[in-house]
């Protein structure tokens, strides 16, 4: 390991504040988030064109893949990031995404399109990557900041994707979304390797090639039974083999990291409160947000006409109006955590208030969404609370964290906030399809599924209780806590001569 910290890496005008240096390059960073947390739109805005050019009923395949790979990959990456350099692995996952984007562009089968879709899944580690970059070659007086408005940040662009969206689609066909992708990659590729430096801190390590393997598939088993549970149905042996074999793979890598003297991920760690509970607690976070955002376009778009108690008919373009107080908001809420962290309030202080909004603004969504101007509000406090936990998770792995395992611990956040943010939407549809379809002619809906009011009052419950998770997770994160050791055993509070105590 070379030492170094954060201000040490920074340029010399640089120690002590920002600079323009530092600003372009936060601002190519949070380019890169946003085009991670619009992808999700523009490609769900796109699948019915290209289930129909490909005659396929597989259309889930563009959103399971995409999120499999990045999932399965975290880990590794965030290993090779400490070893060899974070910001040349961020850079790797742009090309490599790049690549992805192009095959799906030119991709004259399915089979090609989900393999390109797959590749341009490697966004997905970009976040832990970048607020983990950040860290590195930032001054620590504005690492709080820079890393809240980076995270938080996510998702601002998506009130004005559907407008950019449906331009694309309806100009230029489907096959312009993967082209916008391909070059905006390109470009933010070239920005991050003329604006930001590269880390100086390294891990000396080997890479643990059979954790990777068994823990890569173990997790691609388990996320591959719960995004198509529900199609194939728990029971059917597809479903269970996949699961089943997941869980086995996952036990095997659970045997084989104890005995492997380098193991991809260090366990050990999770036996620490602060590590432990932060993770449980960004997957909560996450899982509340996913199961929000993919409930709400379809209430939203419900034609009112349709007797239902909800919906207000509103096409892709029309939808924006919502997202907007959502992304505003997630947006101020990852400022406000970032100042008040950088003045000495702690992390898991705004994480508990971020849970407490995220319950609330789901409970009110639940009891009370037929009226357009209190969804509005409602969306609001769930985005407040959004960007608040957003924001804070990453302080605190930043803060429990030595700076040679950062991308290492980050990945681990990363995992859990991937496998919770499957599960919760698969959770509410379950519950709605169970009990609250609709007793309406298919005639009459082009085929569509519709779902009682109550069906949506117990998805958006599904999102509250996802945040009262969140809630319980942070209250199990110690007020004071001491940082971990980089080797060796992880230090208990006061025992590592080399330990830095950090705030909660």
């Amino acid at each position: 390991m070379i030492p170094t910290t954060s201000a040490a890496a920074a340029g010399p005008t640089e120690k002590n504040g920002w600079s323009p240096r530092l600003a372009f390059s936060l601002f190519s960073i949070v380019l890169v988030l946003e085009l991670l947390s619009v992808s999700y739109l523009m490609i769900a805005m796109a699948l019915p064109d290209i289930a129909t050019h490909y005659q396929t009923t597989q259309a889930a395949w563009l959103i399971t893949a995409f999120l499999l790979l990045g999932a399965v990959a975290a880990p590794l990456v965030g290993k090779l990031a400490d070893i060899y350099g974070k910001r040349r692995l961020l850079i790797a996952c742009l090309v490599i995404a790049a690549v992805g984007s192009l095959l799906s562009a030119l991709a004259g089968s399915y089979a090609l399109m989900i393999a390109g879709r797959a590749l341009a899944g490697m966004l997905v580690p970009c976040l832990f990557l970048s607020y983990s970059l950040i860290r590195d070659v930032f001054p620590s007086t504005t690492v709080p900041l820079a890393v809240s408005i980076a995270t938080a940040g996510m998702g601002l662009i998506s009130i004005a994707a559907p407008f950019l969206t449906g331009w694309l689609i309806d100009d230029f066909g489907w096959r312009s979304i993967f082209w916008f992708f391909t070059v905006t990659l390109v470009v933010l590729g070239v920005l991050i390797l003329v604006s930001t430096p590269e880390t100086t801190v390294r891990l000396r390590s080997r890479v643990d090639v059979i954790g990777a393997i068994l823990l890569g598939a173990g997790i691609a088993g388990v996320l591959i039974a719960v995004s198509f549970g529900p199609t194939w149905g728990w029971g059917a042996g597809s479903t269970l083999l996949y699961l089943f074999g997941g869980l086995v793979l996952l036990g095997a890598w659970l045997a084989s990291s104890r005995m492997i003297r380098e193991p991809l991920m260090r366990l050990d760690i999770l036996r620490l409160r602060p590590v432990l509970f932060t993770v449980a607690a960004a997957g909560a976070v996450y899982g509340a947000t996913s199961v929000y955002s993919t409930i709400l376009p379809s209430l939203a778009m419900t034609p009112s006409e349709m007797g239902l108690g909800y919906g207000f008919g509103v096409d892709a373009e029309g939808f924006a109006i919502f997202q907007v107080p959502i992304g505003a908001l997630t947006m101020v809420g990852g400022i406000v955590v970032g100042l008040l962290c950088g003045r000495g309030i702690a992390a898991r202080t705004l994480l508990l208030n971020g849970s407490v909004l995220l319950i609330v603004g789901g409970t009110l969504t639940a009891l009370a969404n037929d009226d357009k101007g209190l969804l509005l509000l409602w969306g609001a406090v769930f985005g407040l609370g959004t960007g608040l936990g957003y924001a804070a998770i990453p302080n605190l792995v930043i803060k429990a964290a030595p700076p040679e395992l950062q991308a290492s611990t980050a990945s681990m956040t990363g995992v859990s906030q991937s496998l919770v943010a499957s599960i919760t939407p698969v959770i509410a549809y379950t519950i709605m399809n169970d009990s609250f379809m609709a007793p309406i002619d298919p005639q009459l809906t082009g085929g569509a599924v519709l779902y009682t009011e109550g069906g949506y009052v117990a998805a958006f419950f599904v999102a509250a209780a996802a945040g009262l998770l969140a809630l319980v997770m942070a209250l199990g994160i110690p007020r004071r806590f001491t940082r971990f050791a980089a080797y060796g055993e992880p230090a208990a509070a006061g025992a590592d001569p080399v330990a830095v105590p950090a705030a909660g």
